[in-house]
Parts: structure tokens; C-alpha cells; sequence
């Protein structure tokens, strides 16, 4: 959350309202606060993003009506180089147990390639899994390479899970979705409220949880402290974790 841009997911009538989503802070900010100009090659201009940079830009985002945290994947100081890729397994006419089955069969292939992974829950139908990569490498090979572990997921389990971008084409399944690691896309945030009915939160997980009847609803807005209290911060140490690439793509070779 600290240091990166965000794009602001903001509800000022709650989850009952109209929701939309602000990159560009065309107003005046309180002293202490501050945003980093950005260029957008789609917009053929410079947007302005917010930086989060402590607890009083998180209660200024929430005073905009942010429910959920949508930061950046890399820094302000190296907005090209991602701090983790993604793997974001998105459900589609399945049960959440297809979502389990297919991130267990991820968590597989990462042992085999001695690839480290977080995961969490989405908050809202899906799991997302982390790598770490500790901007040493740029957005394209962080897409590259969840792009090419997607492949190799989905060799092994074609009946229930699919690499097409399309809904159209792949009904029934889950999408091995690679493209949120690109430069200005966001996700998510660990530990982040989502806008929704029983104010889920994206949840990390120990491997072993994922298993039956675990559902997303099961973290909640209602026991996420005692929970966090009972086993700490699981993903405390990711952010200071990297794996190495090389080493991982030799092991592929094999």
C-alpha cells in the first residue's frame, strides 16, 4: 500500500450507490499529501495518481468514499518495476471449490519449479496468487512468466480452467487471468474491505487452508481482527522476498 499510486475505487453512497473509479486528482490536496504525475500512453496524457503514504492518506481515500484499495504493483520511486506478479484465478459458472482445485494445482507447479507464492482471497468470487519479485524485474516479464505458468496449469487441468480473455469462450471455467500485470493495473489490496454485502475482505491464506468449505464470504469485516490476531500477519515477509527467475526458467527446461 505505502509508496504506490492508486486508483480510487470510490462509493460515496455506500455499496447500495453508484461506484466509479478516479486516477486522476484534479483538486487540491491537505498538506502532507501528495500525488506523482504519471504518463498515460492511452490517453496521450499525464494523470496525476495518488501516492499512499501512511495512515492519513488511507483516511483521506476513505473520506473520498474508498471502501476497497486498489494500489499499484510497483513504487512511485520504480513505477516499472513490479513488486510482485499475479495470477488471478476468476471463476465463471463454477463453485468456489473449482477456484480451490485450481490453485492447489498452481501451488503444484510453483513447488516443482521451487517458485515461492502467497495467495488470498479475492473478496470477492476468486483467489489471487502472488509472486514476489522485488522490482528487480519489469511489468513484460512478470506477464511473460505468469503467462507461461498459466500455460502450464492449464495443460494439466483444460476441463476446468482456461486462458481465453473472452467470457464468451470460456464459460464454465476458471480464467488463469495474466493480464493485471501490466504497468498502471491495480488489484485488490491484502487486508482491503470490498464493496459488497458482508463486507468481505481479500483474505491471505496458508496453502493448507485451502481446502473445503472454505468460501470468501468466511472472512469478513466482522472477524478479520480476531483472526489477525490469532495468526499475525501471514504475508509480513513477502514484501522483502523475491524469486529468481533464471533459476526458475532452467528449472522449466528440465
Amino acid at each position: 500500500m505505502i509508496d504506490r499510486p492508486h486508483s480510487l475505487n470510490r462509493c460515496p453512497d455506500g455499496i447500495s450507490g453508484e461506484c466509479f473509479y478516479q486516477k486522476d486528482i484534479d483538486h487540491e490536496l491537505p498538506s502532507g499529501l501528495y500525488t506523482k504525475q504519471i504518463f498515460s500512453e492511452s490517453k496521450n496524457a499525464y494523470i496525476n495518481y495518488f501516492i499512499c503514504n501512511g495512515v492519513e492518506a488511507l483516511l483521506y481515500m476513505v473520506n473520498l468514499g474508498c471502501i476497497d484499495m486498489h494500489p499499484w504493483h510497483s513504487r512511485a520511486g520504480t513505477l516499472e518495476y513490479p513488486d510482485y506478479a499475479i495470477i488471478d484465478l476468476d471463476p465463471l459458472g463454477v463453485g468456489f471449490e473449482v477456484v480451490i482445485k485450481t490453485a492447489l494445482e498452481v501451488k503444484k507447479v510453483l513447488d516443482e519449479l521451487s517458485c515461492e507464492g502467497f495467495c488470498k482471497t479475492s473478496g470477492s468470487k476468486g483467489i489471487h496468487i502472488f509472486l514476489p519479485l522485488g522490482a528487480k524485474y519489469s511489468y513484460d516479464i512478470a506477464f511473460n512468466f505468469t503467462k507461461l505458468l498459466a500455460g502450464l496449469v492449464s495443460q494439466r487441468i483444460p476441463d476446468i480452467t482456461s486462458l481465453e480473455r473472452s467470457p464468451l469462450k470460456r464459460p464454465n471455467r476458471v480464467y488463469l487471468d495474466c493480464y493485471q500485470n501490466r504497468m498502471g493495473q491495480t488489484i485488490a489490496a491484502p487486508y482491503c474491505i470490498r464493496p459488497r454485502k458482508g463486507a468481505p475482505v481479500s483474505a491471505p491464506l496458508l496453502w493448507e487452508e485451502l481446502k473445503k468449505p472454505l468460501r470468501p464470504a468466511d472472512f469478513n469485516m466482522q472477524n478479520i481482527f480476531k483472526r489477525l490476531k490469532k495468526t499475525g500477519d501471514l504475508w509480513q515477509k513477502m514484501p522483502g522476498k523475491s524469486i529468481n527467475l533464471e533459476k526458475i526458467l532452467r528449472n522449466i527446461k528440465r
